[in-house]
Order: C-alpha cells, then structure tokens, then sequence
C-alpha cells in the first residue's frame, strides 16, 4: 500500500466479505497508522467500499467504516442488483446513506446499463442522488459492456466506469502460457473454475493471441501485463482501473502501465484489435 500511495495511487477498493471483514481491518490499521485517512477529501486519497444491497445495508455499511476507522468513505457500492428490492427503495437508502454523511456517492457493480439507467431515471423523478460510476469486469478478453453499453451512460448521464480484472485473473500475466504452474491461483481448489477456462480449448486460443501481443509489448518496451494495463487506461469512459497485486513486485510492474499510455496510439490499438479479432461494433461503427 506504501508503494502504491507513493507512487500517486489515490484509490482504494475493498469489501466487506473480502477475508470476512479483516481486510477492511487490515486496511483501516494502515490508514491510521500512515495517517493517510486524515487528509482533506479527495485531496490524496479515496476509498471505496462494496456492500450487498439488502435490509443489513446500514449496519453493515456502520460495521465497514468501524474496521476501517472512518467516518466516511467517498464512494460506497451496491455490489451486484438486487432483483428482490425495488429499484426507488435501493436508490432512497443510498441517498440516505450519503445525507447521513457515510459516504460522498455511491455506485454500482456489476449492474446492466438498463439497470444503471432506471436508477438515474428514479433519482431525478423523486430528487434523489444517482450513481457516479459502475464497476465492470475489462479487459482484452471481455469488451461488449464497457466499450458498448457503459459509453452511452458515460455521454448521456456522467456515469464513469471503475473496471476491474485488467489482467482476466490473471491469465493475461502470460504465466499459463504453458499450462497451470503449481504455484499460481489457477491451481488452488477454490479456483478450479479458472483453471477450466485456461485449459479449455478458447483459453488455449487466447494464450496464442497473448503470445502474438509479446512483440507488441516488446517494441513498446514493455511487459505483457503492462501493454494490457494501459490497453484499459486508453479508454476514455474508464475513470480508473483496479489492481490486484500480490507482493510488491507485480504491483510495482503493473504501476508502470503509467509509463505505456502515451504510446498507445491508435496505430497501436488496431494493431492489438486485429490479433484479438473481438472488437465489439458499436452505433458509430455502424452509422460510419
């Protein structure tokens, strides 16, 4: 976390099942030690936090900014829709929870631009606040919502887009290119699906495309996870892209995506199009 804050990082995402709880603990001890949460809002630092839209919204919102050890956090997330909920009731508790000075705004994760969009549309029907940003899955593997579907909110309504899994768990890191080592987390148990994906016949395909990205990546002078790391960031409607890192040697490579961005150019990026082959074709596609 040092190395990310010093480094000009201002975002940090969590969540209360993350290691039921203690990694909200563990990232509130952080805080108070560095003395990072006491800095004025948005100057330095934001920290957003993910809860599970149901009756427990606010106690569990309370006992999340308990283990924290804050007052607030600048962005609280509805993880997931909750179909069992009406749409002006979850928008009335986070508006309530922002008036209540838990939070400055609040987002989705993992919503359809349908559902983002009722949303809005009942904020401003009963005066209410609507959501900033959503959080979705993107990367070279996965496109359609956030080139697609998240740009129309992105011009219409503001709605900016917080992507996560820029190296698709892992298997853009080029580390499965020759199966699944024994010390990766496609071999634990848990991850049995992951491992299902890399060994299926389109993950094969996938890691032959990657290998056809390494001469990219190298004339770029550049890693792998690099040239995908600032393949999300070129994105105009992608506000920030969240890291998972695990010891400070990935996270200090996957930083230097900072460094790649301006040499994303748009020979570039048609030049990574055409060896992925899965560009999604938008309305200005068609109408051009």
């Amino acid at each position: 976390m040092t190395i990310a804050y010093e480094s000009g990082v201002n975002l940090f995402d969590t969540a209360e099942v993350y290691a039921a709880g203690k990694a909200e603990v563990i990232l509130g001890n952080i805080l108070k030690k560095k003395g990072w949460s006491s800095v004025p809002p948005h100057s330095c630092l934001a920290l957003t936090v993910r809860v599970l839209l149901s009756a427990l919204l606010f106690p569990g919102l309370k006992a999340s900014l308990q283990r924290l050890q804050l007052e607030y956090v600048d962005v609280v997330f509805a993880n997931r829709p909750d179909n069992n909920t009406p749409m002006e009731e979850i928008v009335r508790a986070m508006t309530h929870v922002i008036n209540q000075g838990m939070a400055m705004y609040w987002g989705t994760s993992r919503w359809s631009a349908m559902e983002i969009m009722e949303a809005y549309s009942v904020a401003r029907q009963f005066n209410m606040i609507p959501p900033v940003c959503e959080q979705a899955e993107y990367h070279l593997f996965q496109r359609e919502k956030v080139e697609v579907q998240l740009p129309e909110l992105y011009h219409k309504i503001g709605v900016g887009a917080m992507t996560w899994s820029p190296l698709a768990c892992g298997i853009i890191s080029g580390k499965y290119g020759n199966g699944v080592p024994e010390s990766s987390r496609a071999a634990l148990k848990c991850y049995q699906w992951l491992k299902e994906k890399i060994i299926s016949e389109e993950g094969r395909k996938q890691q032959v495309k990657l290998k056809d990205l390494s001469p990219i990546a190298e004339r770029l002078g550049c890693t792998l996870p690099q040239l995908a790391v600032a393949w999300c960031l070129r994105n105009e409607g992608v506000s920030s892209v969240l890291l998972g890192s695990s010891n400070p040697e990935q996270l200090i490579e996957n930083l230097g995506a900072i460094q790649v961005l301006p040499k994303m150019t748009s020979h570039i990026v048609n030049e990574i199009d055409n060896i992925l082959g899965n560009k999604p074709y938008s309305k200005k596609d068609y109408r051009s």
